[in-house]
């Protein structure tokens, strides 16, 4: 008997959303291993035999004969711990449907409907027809479209924290700047700048990058940035407004995007805003820029504030980084005209926005539509560390930061917490929480400025951090590299430690890690299938991860033993490492195998 409580469906969302202005996606939610084959039973509801559906009788009560109906096939698309998904396309011809799911067993046949499921028998034809117990899908309307720019799916990115990437011009040093290669803290700055970037862009094009991805230039207090000072000027330690002209001038030359991080959620104590609410407190004119409970804003000197117990709100407990209100018309206004100047005036292509899921909806949803009046094709990326749907659709966010993906990947081939069946299940539970043009164009990472590098994570095993990268190129979205783990780079993240921003080194090149990442990310951009959101798991071998896309095959073992497979044909080897051929394939720990049939 197929198990009741498990099938789910959400009518507008990723289980039904229009995938273009043509079609239509659906999924339902059945109990895994729990049912043999699921239809769509789908179609126009205002077409019958007899009688019919209009003036809004939606029920059809005084019709019969539904010729509107079709039945579609559904394929099991993804397979979490305990469910099964199913999912489908559907063109409809008049751009409005009305649907429920037939789903079968050896047992039984019932259909699923919004309002109640139906044992289908001879008796109960009639529920084939019983629109009252149909979902709706009124109109695929191509407003409602979540739509992305084409070029996204297609880009290997590369984050670059800017004071510890390279030294350009050292005439704009900041103030007590350290020697290159100091182990960085909170305050210290190396002199990174954009001119040093922009000397290094060659490096980029030929690694195979094709977007910079820039923490924050604005200027700002400390060497990260995210404590905004100003947000239409360059913080001039890292160069001025020409500067920048040419770096992202001389960046398109090279076919490489370029995305800046913003912080609308707060701004930095030294903002003049906040400044001048510290100086006339309820006299300030931008006391409503920001979350204030009482005043004065400080009850004692700002050193020492403790970020628990402040009077004002902030990002987290920083008491330097008081948070800003966007539900206010002023400050909606300044932020719509900071997104639309560096568009404008400097031809960026990318927004990447801090903090994201801490500001209003609304705001997002007119920080979108601002944007997308000076260039349509800029791509927006929100920092959600969490499940984003409720951000990506299509209102506000084109995709998010997909931590998820990356947290399963860490655990799996770095840390080794999770078995493969965990792994699949949750990389298929990544896949089926988005609509598709999300998956096909998700920002996949694997460390950051925000995390511990993976060399680290991986306690300094490069093999590991292979495998890991092999699999995330591997996986539909735009992958992105953060500065020198093509190295790569170690670094730990923690209580007083960010050796994770340490200085980047270019005496690499002919080390076999780099040469590894050169080569997969040239694959990356030259094979099709890496890109594709097609992908099969199959089973090899229980201790060996075996996925196929398309016409191409990857084989990967993330053990520490070696691991015999006969009988397998291989064609075209694309890549190899520590896999002997002979009568079989002989998998030496952590090695892996890649061929196209």
């Amino acid at each position: 008997m197929i198990t009741r409580e498990s099938l789910l469906h959400i009518p507008k969302s990723n289980m039904s959303y229009g995938y273009d202005a043509e079609t239509l996606h659906i999924r339902l939610r059945t109990k895994k291993d729990d049912v043999d084959s699921v239809i769509l039973r789908i179609g126009d509801p205002y077409i019958w035999s007899h009688g019919g559906a209009d003036g809004g009788n939606l029920s059809a009560s005084n019709a019969s004969g539904w010729s509107g109906g079709e039945n579609v096939s559904m394929v099991k698309e993804a397979t979490t711990a305990y469910y099964d998904y199913w999912s489908t396309f559907y063109k409809p011809k008049k751009k409005r449907s009305r649907y429920a799911f037939i789903l079968s067993d050896p047992d039984e046949s019932i259909l699923f409907g919004e309002r109640k499921i139906v044992i289908l028998d001879k008796k109960n034809d009639y529920a084939l027809n019983e629109m009252s117990n149909f979902y709706c899908f009124p109109y695929l309307n191509e407003g409602d479209v979540h739509k992305i720019p084409k070029w996204v799916k297609d880009v290997v990115w590369y984050q670059i924290f800017p004071d510890r990437f390279a030294n350009g011009d050292s005439s704009i040093n900041p103030k007590n700047v350290m020697p290159w290669m100091t182990r960085p803290n909170n305050d210290n700055f190396m002199g990174g700048d954009l001119q040093g970037i922009m000397d290094h862009l060659d490096y980029l094009k030929d690694l195979g990058i094709t977007g910079i991805y820039l923490c924050p230039i604005f200027e700002a207090n400390t060497n990260h940035r995210y404590d905004t000072i100003d947000y239409m000027k360059i913080d001039p330690s890292l160069g001025d407004e020409e500067t920048f002209e040419r770096f992202v001038n001389e960046a398109h030359e090279r076919g490489i995007k370029i995305m800046l991080d913003a912080v609308f959620n707060h701004m930095g104590h030294l903002s003049p805003m906040w400044q001048d609410v510290v100086k006339h407190n309820e006299n300030s004119i931008y006391k409503d820029w920001f979350h204030i409970h009482r005043f004065p804003v400080y009850d004692k000197p700002f050193h020492l504030l403790n970020g628990n117990h402040l009077n004002y709100e902030t990002f987290g407990r920083s008491k330097a980084m008081p948070k800003v209100n966007t539900e206010n018309p002023e400050v909606i206004e300044y932020f719509l005209k900071v997104g639309q100047y560096w568009i404008e005036r400097f031809n960026v292509d990318a927004w990447r926005i801090d903090v994201a899921n801490e500001v209003d909806h609304q705001f997002w949803r007119l920080f979108r539509k601002a944007v997308h009046q000076v260039n349509p094709e800029v791509f927006l990326l929100g920092e959600i560390w969490h499940d984003a749907q409720p951000w990506l659709q299509g209102d506000q966010f084109d995709v998010a930061m997909n931590y998820p993906l990356t947290e399963a990947i860490l655990q799996y081939f770095c840390t080794e917490e999770i078995t493969k069946n965990e792994f699949t299940s949750r990389v298929d539970q990544v896949k089926i929480s988005y609509s598709l043009q999300v998956t096909e164009n998700n920002f996949n990472l694997l460390d950051s400025h925000d995390t511990s590098r993976i060399l680290s994570i991986a306690n300094n095993n490069q093999s590991k951090v292979a495998l890991a990268y092999l699999f995330m190129m591997s996986q539909s979205g735009s992958p992105c590299i953060y500065y020198g783990s093509e190295i790569p780079m170690p670094g730990e993240k923690g209580h007083n430690c960010e050796d994770h921003r340490s200085c980047m080194t270019f005496n690499h090149l002919e080390a076999p890690f780099y040469l590894f990442m050169k080569h997969l990310i040239h694959l990356r951009n030259e094979k099709p299938d890496f890109k594709t959101t097609t992908m099969e798991w199959f089973h090899l071998h229980d201790q060996l991860l075996s996925y196929r896309k398309n016409k191409t095959t990857f084989i990967l073992n993330p053990t520490n033993k070696t691991h015999i497979v006969s009988n397998l044909n291989y064609g075209n080897i694309l890549m190899l490492n520590e896999v002997i051929k002979s009568k079989h394939l002989e998998f030496k720990p952590y090695s892996y195998i890649v061929f196209e049939e």
